[in-house]
C-alpha cells in the first residue's frame, strides 16, 4: 500500500536504449505495413529491404513477427498473399537467426493456409500452396541447419553437410525433391491463375501474383544444382536399380522446371529484375559419371540495387538543438533533469547505430564482391573444362563416325532383306482384306432385312394402342359407379356407429365413478396409517436431538478453553517475532551505516586518487540514490512496514556508498585541484548526512528532516559534477576546433609520403630484381600507386567541400567557432582523417614487406580495404553537412568511386600475383613413392584442418575487436585530443 502514495515525479523515465528500441519498432511497423498492404500491387523492394535490415540490426526476427501477426491476415486475401512473399524474402535474405526463431510460428502459417484454402477461386489456392512451401522450407532448415536461408553453399560445405555418408545424401536428396515439388506446384498455380483471370505481367494485379516467383526461381536453381551433384554421388556408390525412383522423380522435375524457366523468360516483368538461367535440352545421364564434368551450374543473377540516398532523418539526428527547449520546460516545471547526459548518450547511440549500419553495408558489399569473383573463377574453370571435354569428344566423334559408316552398310543390307519380307506380308494382308469385305456385305444385307421387319412391327403396335385406349375409357366409367355405391354404404355405417358410441360412453362414465370412490377410500386409510408412523418417528428424533445438544455443550466448553490457550501462545509468538524483526532491522541499519562510513573513510584514501570516473556515469547513479531517499521519506507506518524498511535501507547503504566512491573518482578527472578537493569535501558531507539519517532511523524520530538534508547535499554534489562536465566538454570542443586543419594536413602529407615511398620501392625493385619477382613487384606497386593517386584526389575534393561547408555554415562567426559549435561532426571528420592516414601507412609497410619477400599478399588486401572503408567514412562525414546540389559534393562522390575501383584493382592484383607465385612453386612429385605420397596427403589434410580452425578463431577475434573498437570510439576520441594538446 505504500507504493500507491508515491508521487508521479518518481516514476522512472525511459532510457535512451528504450527510446531507440521504440523508434526501431515504429520504423519496422511502418515499413511492414507499407509492404504488406491491401492494394493488389507487387511488394515494393525498398520496404522489404528495410525489414531485412531490421533483422540484422536486431539480430533476429522477433519484431518482424510481432508486427506482421497484428496485420489483418485472415481478413484480406491480398494482405495474406503479400505476407507470404515478405516472409519468404526475410527467411532467404534476413539474419541467420530468423530461421530458428521462425520455427515456433509454423503453426500460424499452417492455420493461415487452412483458412484461405476454402476460398477456391483467385488467391485462396495460391495462399494455401505458398503456406505449404514456407512450411516445407522451415522443416528443411530445421532438419538441415547448416544450409543458410538463401541455400547458397560451396562445394566443400555441401560435402561437409553430407558427412561422406551415402545415407545422409539419400535422405537429403528426398528432402530436396519435396522442396522442389512445392516450388513447382506454386509456380504452376500462379501461371494458371494468370490465364484464368486474363491478366498479364504488365498489369498491377498480374505483377502482384508473379512477384513471388523471383525467390522461387532462386530456390529452384540451388535445389536443382544440389540434386544433380548428389545424384551423381549416389550413382557412384549404389546400384542403378536402387535409384530408379530418384531418376524418375528428377526427370519429371527437370521437365517442369525447364517449362517454368521458359514461361518466366517470356514475361516482360522479369526482364529488368532477374536473369533467369536456361537448362540444357536433355537432362544429365547419371549412369555415365563422365557427364558430371560437362555439367554447368545454373546461375541466377540479380541486377545491382541502386545506391540509396542519405536518409534525411539520420542527417537531422546527428545534431540535436533541443537542449534549450528541454531546459526551459524543466525550469517551468520546477524540476531539474539530467538533459546533458541523456543528450550525450542519445548522440553516442545514434552515432554507434550509424557506424554499425555502415559497417554492415561494407560487409554486404564485400560479400557481393567476393561472390562475383568466385563466380567468375567458377565460370572460367567451367569453360576450360568444357573446352577440354569438347576436344576429347571431337576425337571420339571421329572414331564413332567411322563406326557409323560401317553400321550404315550393314543396315542397307538388312533393309533390302526387310523389303522382300514386306512384299510377302503385303500379299497375306490383301487376302485377309478380301475375306473381311465379303463378311461386311453379308452383314449389310441382314441389317436391311431387319429394318424392314421393324416397320411392320410398328404398324401392329399402333393398332394395339387404340384397343387399349378404348378399354381404359370403359374402366374409368366402372370405377365412378363403384365410388357412388361406396359413399352410400359409408353413410349408413356412420349412423349405426353413432348410436353405439352413445351407449358405450354412458357405461364408461358410470364405471369411472365407481372406480373413483374405491380409490378415495383406499387413500384415506393409507393417510391415517402414514400420520401415525410419522408421529412415532418425530418423537424418536426429538429424543436424539436432545442427547446431541448435551454432547455439543460439553465439546463447546472444551473448544473455548483451547481457543484461550491458542490466543495466549499467539501473543507470545507475535512479541518474539517483533523482537526478532527489530533486531534484524537494527542490524541492517547498522550495517548500512558502516558501509557509508567506510565509503566516507575511503574518500580520503590516497590509493583512490589514481581512479577515474566519467561525469556521465556518475550522473547515471544519482537517480537511483535520490529514488531510495525519497522512497524512505514517503514511507508510511515505519514501525509496521518492516519489509519495505529493510529493502530501502539496504538500497540506501549500497547506492550511497557506491555514489561516494564514484564521486571521489570523478573529482580526480578535474584539472583544477581546488575544484576536485571541493567535490571530495562535498562527498564527505553527503556521507555524514546519510550516516546521520541512518542513526535517526534507528530511533524513529525526525526522519523527514534528515532525508531532506541528505537530498540537499546530493543536489549540491550533482551540480558540481555538471560544472565539471561542462568544463571537460568546452575544453575538448576548443581543442577539436584547433586540430581540424592539422589532421587534414597531416593526412595529405602521409598520403604524399606513401606515394613517394612506393615510387622509390618500384625503382629499387626494377634495379635489383628480374623475372617473376620483378613482374609481381611491378604489378603490386603500380596498383598501390594508382590507389594513392585516387586517395590524393579524394583528399583534395574533401578539402574543397570542407571549405564550402564552413563558408555556408559559419555565418558571421569564425571557422573555429563553427567547428566548436559542431564539435561532434568535427570529431567524426578528424577520426576519418586519422583512419585514412593510418591506413596509408599500413599499406606502405605491407607493400615494402611483400617487395622485400618478408610479407604476405593478404596484408596488402587488408590495407587496401581499410583505406577504402576510411575514405567511405570521410565521404559520409563530409556529406552530412553538404548540400545536395553542391558540385564539390558530386566531385567528392566521383573521387570516392575512383578509390573503390582502385581498391578493387589492388585486391585483384594481389590475388593474381599470389596465384602466380603459387603456380610457380608447385609441388614436385617426381620420385615420390606410394607410401610417401599418402603420408604427404595426410599431412596436407591435417594442415587444412588446422588452418580452418585458425581461420575461425581469427574471425571471432576480429568481430570482438570491432565491437570493442566501436564501443570505445566515442569516448577515446575526446581524451586523445586532450592528451595531444597537453
Amino acid at each position: 500500500m505504500a507504493s500507491l502514495s508515491l508521487p508521479r515525479v518518481l516514476q522512472q523515465r525511459k532510457t535512451s536504449l528504450e527510446i531507440e528500441r521504440e523508434n526501431f519498432e515504429k520504423f519496422q511497423a511502418t515499413s511492414l505495413s507499407k509492404a504488406i498492404n491491401q492494394l493488389e500491387t507487387p511488394v515494393k523492394e525498398k520496404h522489404v529491404r528495410q525489414a531485412i535490415i531490421g533483422t540484422f540490426q536486431e539480430k533476429g526476427a522477433q519484431t518482424f513477427w510481432m508486427v506482421t501477426l497484428r496485420l489483418p491476415l485472415q481478413d484480406n486475401r491480398i494482405v495474406a498473399w503479400k505476407f507470404c512473399h515478405v516472409v519468404h524474402k526475410v527467411l532467404r535474405e534476413g539474419h541467420a537467426n530468423c530461421l530458428p526463431q521462425s520455427q515456433r510460428f509454423r503453426g500460424k502459417i499452417d492455420d493461415l493456409g487452412k483458412l484461405w484454402v476454402h476460398l477456391r477461386e483467385g488467391y485462396g489456392k495460391l495462399i494455401n500452396l505458398y503456406c505449404s512451401l514456407l512450411k516445407t522450407k522451415l522443416d528443411f532448415h530445421r532438419r538441415n541447419p547448416r544450409f543458410p536461408g538463401n541455400l547458397v553453399v560451396t562445394k566443400q560445405e555441401l560435402e561437409a553437410i553430407g558427412e561422406n555418408d551415402i545415407n545422409v545424401y539419400f535422405h537429403l536428396s528426398v528432402e530436396m525433391f519435396d522442396y522442389m515439388d512445392d516450388v513447382l506446384a506454386l509456380q504452376s498455380a500462379i501461371f494458371g491463375s494468370l490465364d484464368m483471370s486474363r491478366s498479364n505481367s504488365m498489369t498491377s494485379c498480374g505483377q502482384c501474383r508473379v512477384a513471388p516467383l523471383i525467390p522461387c526461381i532462386q530456390d529452384a536453381a540451388q535445389l536443382y544444382d544440389y540434386s544433380v551433384k548428389i545424384l551423381f554421388k549416389l550413382h557412384s556408390a549404389l546400384p542403378p536399380d536402387t535409384l530408379d525412383g530418384h531418376r524418375k522423380r528428377f526427370l519429371k522435375q527437370f521437365r517442369d522446371l525447364k517449362q517454368f524457366y521458359q514461361n518466366s523468360n517470356t514475361l516482360q516483368y522479369f526482364r529488368n529484375l532477374i536473369s533467369i538461367p536456361s537448362l540444357p535440352e536433355n537432362p544429365p545421364n547419371f549412369l555415365i559419371q563422365a557427364e558430371l564434368r560437362t555439367y554447368v551450374t545454373p546461375v541466377v543473377i540479380l541486377p545491382p540495387e541502386p545506391e540509396p540516398e542519405p536518409d534525411p532523418v539520420v542527417e537531422g539526428s546527428l545534431i540535436d538543438t533541443s537542449d534549450s527547449v528541454d531546459l526551459d520546460t524543466a525550469s517551468r516545471n520546477g524540476s531539474v533533469s539530467p538533459v546533458g547526459s541523456s543528450h550525450f548518450i542519445e548522440v553516442v547511440a545514434e552515432r554507434d547505430a550509424l557506424i554499425a549500419h555502415l559497417q554492415q553495408e561494407i560487409g554486404r558489399l564485400r560479400q557481393e564482391m567476393q561472390g562475383i569473383i568466385i563466380e567468375h573463377k567458377k565460370n572460367l574453370s567451367a569453360l576450360q573444362e568444357r573446352i577440354t571435354l569438347l576436344e576429347t569428344e571431337l576425337a571420339t566423334r571421329e572414331s564413332e563416325l567411322t563406326q557409323e559408316r560401317q553400321l550404315k552398310e550393314d543396315l542397307f543390307q538388312q533393309a533390302s532383306a526387310a523389303v522382300q519380307n514386306q512384299d510377302t506380308e503385303q500379299k497375306t494382308k490383301e487376302e485377309k482384306f478380301n475375306k473381311l469385305k465379303d463378311v461386311y456385305t453379308k452383314l449389310r444385307e441382314e441389317h436391311i432385312q431387319l429394318i424392314r421387319q421393324k416397320a411392320e412391327v410398328d404398324k401392329k403396335l399402333f393398332g394395339c394402342k387404340k384397343i387399349v385406349e378404348e378399354l381404359e375409357t370403359k374402366r374409368t366409367q366402372l370405377e365412378a359407379q363403384v365410388i357412388e355405391l361406396k359413399s352410400e354404404k359409408n353413410k349408413e355405417l356412420e349412423n349405426v356407429q353413432q348410436s353405439v358410441k352413445q351407449q358405450v360412453e354412458e357405461l364408461e362414465v358410470l364405471q369411472a365413478q365407481h372406480d373413483y370412490l374405491k380409490s378415495e377410500n383406499k387413500n384415506l386409510t393409507a393417510k391415517v396409517d402414514w400420520v401415525v408412523k410419522e408421529k412415532e418417528n418425530i418423537e424418536y428424533q426429538l429424543k436424539e436431538l436432545l442427547e446431541q445438544k448435551e454432547n455439543l455443550d460439553v465439546r463447546l466448553k472444551s473448544v473455548n478453553e483451547h481457543f484461550v490457550e491458542l490466543d495466549q501462545s499467539l501473543e507470545k509468538e507475535r512479541k518474539s517475532h517483533e523482537e526478532q524483526m527489530k533486531n534484524i532491522l537494527d542490524k541492517v541499519i547498522l550495517e548500512s551505516e558502516n558501509l557509508v562510513n567506510h565509503a566516507v573513510h575511503e574518500v580520503d584514501n590516497p590509493a583512490l586518487s589514481g581512479a577515474t570516473c566519467g561525469p556521465d556515469y556518475f550522473k547515471s547513479l544519482v537517480p537511483g540514490a535520490s529514488d531510495a531517499l525519497n522512497e524512505l521519506k514517503n514511507l508510511q507506518n515505519i514501525k509496521e512496514n518492516h519489509d519495505d524498511l529493510v529493502r530501502i535501507t539496504i538500497q540506501i547503504g549500497h547506492r550511497l556508498s557506491n555514489l561516494l566512491l564514484q564521486g571521489k573518482a570523478t573529482s580526480n578527472t578535474s584539472r583544477n585541484i581546488l575544484f576536485g578537493e571541493q567535490m571530495a569535501d562535498e562527498c564527505k558531507r553527503l556521507g555524514a548526512s546519510v550516516a546521520t539519517l541512518l542513526q535517526v532511523l534507528r530511533s524513529g524520530t525526525n526522519i523527514e528532516a534528515a532525508v531532506s538534508d541528505a537530498l540537499t547535499h546530493l543536489d549540491a554534489l550533482n551540480n558540481l559534477v555538471d560544472q565539471l562536465s561542462g568544463q571537460l566538454k568546452g575544453d575538448s570542443a576548443d581543442i577539436i576546433a584547433d586540430l581540424v586543419d592539422d589532421e587534414l594536413t597531416q593526412m595529405d602529407k602521409a598520403i604524399e609520403e606513401a606515394a613517394k615511398r612506393i615510387e622509390d620501392m618500384l625503382n629499387k625493385s626494377r634495379a635489383a630484381d628480374s623475372g617473376l619477382k620483378l613482374e609481381v613487384n611491378e604489378k603490386i606497386l603500380d596498383s598501390c600507386t594508382t590507389l594513392m593517386q585516387a586517395i590524393r584526389i579524394l583528399v583534395q575534393k574533401s578539402k574543397l567541400l570542407q571549405g564550402e561547408i564552413v563558408a555556408q555554415g559559419k555565418g558571421t562567426a569564425s571557422a573555429k567557432e563553427f567547428y566548436k559549435r559542431n564539435h561532434r561532426w568535427t570529431e567524426g571528420l578528424i577520426s576519418a582523417a586519422k583512419a585514412v592516414g593510418s591506413g596509408a601507412k599500413f599499406l606502405l609497410i605491407a607493400a615494402d614487406q611483400v617487395v622485400s619477400g618478408q610479407g604476405k599478399f593478404e596484408q596488402i588486401v587488408v590495407g587496401a580495404q581499410e583505406i577504402a572503408a576510411s575514405t567511405a567514412q570521410l565521404v559520409v562525414a563530409s556529406r552530412v553537412k553538404a548540400e545536395r546540389g553542391s558540385k564539390n559534393l558530386a566531385g567528392l562522390s566521383e573521387a570516392s568511386r575512383a578509390v573503390t575501383s582502385a581498391t578493387g584493382g589492388v585486391v585483384a592484383t594481389s590475388k593474381a600475383c599470389s596465384q602466380l607465385v603459387e603456380e610457380n612453386e608447385e609441388l614436385d612429385t617426381t620420385g615420390v613413392s606410394l607410401h610417401a605420397a599418402k603420408r604427404l596427403e595426410m599431412e596436407a589434410q591435417v594442415r587444412v584442418l588446422e588452418l580452418e580452425q585458425s581461420l575461425q578463431r581469427e574471425r571471432l577475434r576480429l568481430s570482438s575487436l570491432r565491437r570493442h573498437h566501436y564501443q570505445l570510439a566515442g569516448e577515446q576520441e575526446g581524451w586523445d585530443i586532450i592528451e595531444k594538446e597537453n
